[in-house]
């Protein structure tokens, strides 16, 4: 299935993308490796901004279920995805790629602040603005976080990279029958719970008519094809 071209788009990344075939962290090679593929879209003409999780640091939702305080691990989980932002913009600074990084939790020694129309100033200049610290506040995932600043930005389209190929019926790792789609309406993501993102996400896509496009990000390459139109992807959007 040929895609339609998205000129402007927020990549949405999870933390463990920089693990690489580590356990936890960050490690060099994978933030590397994306900063190439992000290069390589950018290098295609497309204006991006980025939204990265911190689950290869620290899980607020997963310590909270230990006896954190919800909004205090929260917290903690913002500011790893800090770390993660700032990795990657080390990565892409390195290939020659102008970025600036916009924290929702003001940290002036490291991030500016996020500011909407500086952030939108940035990338009509060509730079990839990295979004960190979620919202800003507890309570919100970073899929929530993403949602938003695609519908701040104006972008075209939302890209979930993610370790499968899609939106499979079921859990194509346990269920080996598990068909993908093409495409999918948000109201069927809604009532069929896929787990595409977070029902706050999706559902702030759907009213602002914001397409989800769900890919395999660690298959080399497969960004920059995904983007052009084709590669394997699933698309949510809303129905006709």
């Amino acid at each position: 299935m040929t895609r339609p071209r998205f000129n402007r788009i927020l990549l949405k990344l999870s933390g463990e993308a920089l693990m690489g075939q580590g356990q936890f962290g960050i490690d060099p090679d994978a933030a590397a490796g994306l900063a190439g593929e992000i290069a390589e879209a950018k290098g295609q003409g497309h204006e991006l901004c980025l939204v990265v999780g911190g689950g290869n640091i620290f899980r607020g939702m997963a310590a909270a279920a230990k006896g954190f305080d919800r909004a205090s691990a929260d917290y903690m989980g913002m500011l790893a995805t800090v770390m993660n932002a700032l990795a990657l913009q080390n990565a892409l600074e390195r290939l020659g790629v102008d970025t600036r990084v916009q924290s929702a939790i003001p940290m002036a020694s490291v991030s500016e602040p996020y500011i909407r129309r500086r952030a939108l100033r940035h990338i009509e200049k060509g730079r990839i603005v990295l979004f960190a610290a979620g919202t800003g506040n507890p309570y919100f995932t970073t899929d929530t976080a993403a949602a938003l600043r695609a519908a701040e930005m104006g972008c075209d389209a939302l890209f979930k990279g993610t370790s499968v190929d899609g939106v499979y019926t079921a859990d194509p790792k346990k269920v080996p029958d598990a068909t993908r789609y093409e495409t999918l309406t948000f109201g069927k993501v809604l009532s069929d719970d896929l787990k595409v993102m977070d029902a706050a996400a999706v559902a702030l896509c759907r009213d602002n008519n914001i397409p989800i496009v769900v890919f395999n990000v660690r298959q080399p390459g497969n960004l920059a094809r995904v983007l052009a139109g084709s590669g394997t992807a699933t698309i949510v959007q809303n129905g006709e």
